[in-house]
């Protein structure tokens, strides 16, 4: 130890190494492992990825911590970084492995509400909301530095447990720029942080067009919204008096129906036989979730995973022990097309959606 109590200095290529060696034991004994990787030298590339980094600032008691946070998060020294509702966890390569806890504030349900609508005027496109996108004009207002999801410094506790005093040592701003690199990709994390519930701003959009609009209740309004949506006829009860459709007015006959069916068995079966089969196995799961182009939220909600269940697979390597019926979701999800395992997960969500506008 040199004077003051701090340790000498370590080369940057050795305690990368070292940073390796305890992340694969961690590993071994089946932690998740989510490290913070930045390509170039800048941390965050959208404009709600930088609006975090510039407000971190507010939380910095001694300046010169900042930039050697920065240097840290560039240079692959965030070794992992976990996000929950409330939490952020992380561990960062130092002269030693520092562990960093960091305690955020659940958002305040007037706060919400006042974001909600705000959000239901701005809302670019309800399919995207529904396929876990954010449009620009939803994410400057949940990025507002005053009145968005932003934590105030009094909502954020900082911790870690290297020997700095500084309320915010390198290593924790570290982390926080490696959140701001996060969120460029998983937006959606914000409203995890902030304990919040990011599809209540569709149902928040269904009730600014039914004070609109004035007519029917908002259950009959989201069902026709959906209905335009997803170009699918949701049922609606019979009144009393009203007689239901004779059979024989179908569109299609039974005949041209069975036709049709054919023909898109045989096409199915053409397009099985070309495609190789499917590897239960870690990249093999990654390439299918990139064929699709789907985040990794979408494709654990497509097989009915968990998203740390998800990250667990692909950070894995060789084949995947898996149950039966997890097994099975995945080979049935390998035979779609892209635009079939989205449509899927539009359904899921579009289920989850009328569960909570179904009246009590």
């Amino acid at each position: 130890m040199s004077y003051y109590g701090w340790a000498p200095y370590v080369p940057v290529a050795v305690r990368r190494a070292k940073a390796a060696r305890e992340m694969k034991k961690l590993l071994n004994q089946g932690m998740k492992i989510e490290p913070v990787e930045i390509q170039g030298r800048k941390i965050a590339r959208t404009f709600w990825g930088e609006a975090w980094c510039n407000h971190l600032e507010k939380f910095s008691d001694y300046q010169n911590r900042l930039p050697r946070g920065r240097t840290y998060a560039r240079n692959g020294s965030v070794c992992h970084l976990s996000i929950s509702k409330g939490r952020i966890e992380a561990i960062v390569s130092g002269s030693e492995l520092y562990k960093i806890d960091i305690d955020i504030t659940p958002l305040s349900a007037n706060k919400w509400k006042h974001v909600r609508q705000q959000c239901a005027g701005q809302i670019g496109s309800m399919l995207e909301l529904l396929q876990g996108r954010f449009s620009d004009n939803v994410m400057k207002i949940v990025t507002d530095q005053e009145k968005g999801l932003f934590p105030k410094p009094g909502e954020i506790k900082l911790a870690c447990n290297c020997p700095d005093w500084a309320g915010m040592c390198k290593h924790v701003a570290a982390v926080l720029y490696g959140v701001g690199a996060r969120l460029d990709h998983q937006p959606e994390l914000l409203f995890l942080l902030r304990n919040v519930d990011q599809e209540q701003l569709i149902s928040a959009q269904l009730d600014m067009q039914t004070a609109t609009t004035g007519k029917g209740k908002r259950r009959r309004l989201a069902e026709a919204d959906l209905s335009s949506v997803f170009g699918v006829d949701i049922e609606e009860p019979l009144k009393p008096g009203r007689k239901k459709r004779a059979a024989g007015k179908k569109t299609m006959t039974k005949t041209s129906s069975k036709r049709v069916t054919k023909k898109a068995v045989k096409k199915t079966r053409a397009a099985s036989k070309k495609k190789k089969p499917f590897t239960l196995t870690a990249a093999a799961v990654t390439r299918l979730r990139k064929r699709f182009k789907m985040s990794t939220s979408q494709f654990a909600m497509l097989v009915g995973v968990t998203q740390p269940t998800l990250s667990n697979w692909e950070n894995g390597s060789g084949k995947l022990n898996l149950r039966q019926r997890t097994r099975e979701a995945l080979m049935r999800v390998a035979e779609l097309t892209p635009q079939q395992a989205m449509g899927e997960v539009m359904r899921i969500r579009q289920d989850k959606l009328a569960l909570k506008l179904r009246p009590q």
